[in-house]
């Protein structure tokens, strides 16, 4: 036992070792299991004769099959990590499709969307789909690293719902078989009320909703490019509305480390600074590139406004009552999109103000626990009076306290 750890540490301090042993096993990778970016549908399978596939005529996309299909949907998407992890989703289930089931993806029932949901808990044969981390080019690589969690499942299924509920919106299917499916024993574990707030599985479809907004529900361009900038900007930094609508690009600076702070007047007039996580950084940038100002900071006009208006002005913003109109507006389209497959959460959203943005940014991080890029906006909020009852929910709800270092007693920070 003794020469066997002693082996284990010797290959544990020789990486490189173990990988040249590993060149020298032949393996051997299933038949049909290969990354999206290697797959090749068969062309009996590829869904260009879909059993649910649309008349050709009414279709908006240039889409001839299933594969370049679902690569629409992904572009729609800005952010590389949205894009992965949609992706995931995807690529999981048109391999299932074809290796399990023998379908196109345009041909899966009901009845293969119940039968996904089981497989995902359990994905069977083991040595066929599930395998440790590996690089998606190795033969090696497998879809799944383990049977999906309950809450994991719901937000898969979820996912996919989005998918083939805009392929419907853009006449490329008629049916979506995972409408209604919904996963046994999940139960989200918000650390706020949820009853002003969304699930990480309502937020998903909110986002899903706005990513369509130009095509399926007759928004112009730049309305949209504002709404979804406002969703994750509001979303990423946990902003009041009266904030995000006072907010100008000289608010944005760098501390000594390189990290990105929006100071502010906050509640009571009360200065302070929020941190900028990586979403909301991402999304600053691309709205700015749509609205052809500069991104470079040194290019910058201060006083441009973070949120615009949609005049020729381009330095003009807008107000806190316009922008609640705009979401509100925004909820109540995506309540009727969804009113069908959702109906609870359809009664939801009309309900829900830009202020649920604000509760759902800090119980997704604390749901998500202190090593999540969105927590450290969050954990960031500890030192002001504003935000210690969510500091103390993090404490007591079991997630652990974070360890990023503490700021000045004198600094108040959002």
């Amino acid at each position: 036992m003794a020469g066997a750890r002693q082996v284990e540490a010797f290959f544990a301090a020789h990486p490189q070792l173990t990988e040249r042993a590993r060149a020298l096993i032949i393996v051997a990778q299933p038949s049909g299991i290969v990354p999206w970016e290697q797959l090749h549908l068969p062309g009996e399978i590829d869904g260009s004769r879909g059993s649910f596939r649309a008349p050709r005529n009414a279709c908006t996309l240039n889409a001839t099959n299933d594969y370049e299909a679902v690569q629409a949907w992904l572009a729609l998407h800005e952010t590389v990590a949205t894009q992965r992890a949609y992706r995931k989703e995807a690529e999981r289930l048109i391999l299932w499709a074809i290796v399990e089931r023998g379908r196109a993806l345009s041909s899966l029932t009901t009845d293969d969307a119940i039968a996904y949901r089981a497989f995902v808990r359990r994905p069977t044969p083991r040595e066929r789909w599930v395998g440790p981390p590996r690089p998606r080019d190795s033969v090696e690589w497998r879809p799944f690293s383990g049977g999906l969690s309950a809450r994991s499942a719901a937000y898969a299924l979820t996912v996919l719902s989005a998918l083939f509920r805009w392929l419907i919106e853009q006449r490329y299917l008629l049916a979506n078989p995972f409408a209604g499916v919904k996963v046994r024993g999940h139960a989200s574990r918000p650390a706020l009320d949820t009853a002003r707030g969304f699930t990480e599985g309502e937020w998903l479809l909110l986002r899903a909703i706005a990513d369509g907004l130009e095509w399926s529900y007759g928004w112009s361009e730049p309305a949209a490019q504002r709404l979804r900038f406002m969703l994750d900007f509001g979303y990423a930094t946990g902003l009041r509305a009266s904030e995000l609508v006072s907010a100008v690009l000289g608010n944005v600076r760098l501390d000594e480390h390189g990290d990105h702070w929006l100071h502010l007047v906050g509640k009571g007039g009360k200065p302070g600074k929020v941190a900028l996580p990586p979403l909301a950084h991402t999304a600053l940038d691309h709205y700015l590139a749509q609205r052809q100002l500069p991104v470079s900071r040194e290019r910058w006009n201060p006083k441009t406004p973070l949120v615009g208006s949609l005049g020729e002005d381009g330095n003009a913003g807008i107000t806190g009552p316009h922008l609640w109109r705009v979401l509100r507006r925004f909820f109540a389209q995506a309540a009727d999109a969804i009113e069908a497959d959702h109906p609870v959460a359809a009664e939801k959203l009309r309900r829900a103000t830009p202020h649920w943005m604000r509760h759902s940014h800090a119980s997704h991080a604390l749901a998500r626990g202190p090593s999540s890029p969105q927590c450290a906006t969050t954990c960031a909020m500890r030192r002001s009076p504003r935000h210690r009852c969510i500091c103390m929910a993090m404490s007591l709800n079991g997630r652990g306290r974070c360890d990023r270092p503490s700021r000045p007693e004198n600094e108040d920070v959002w």
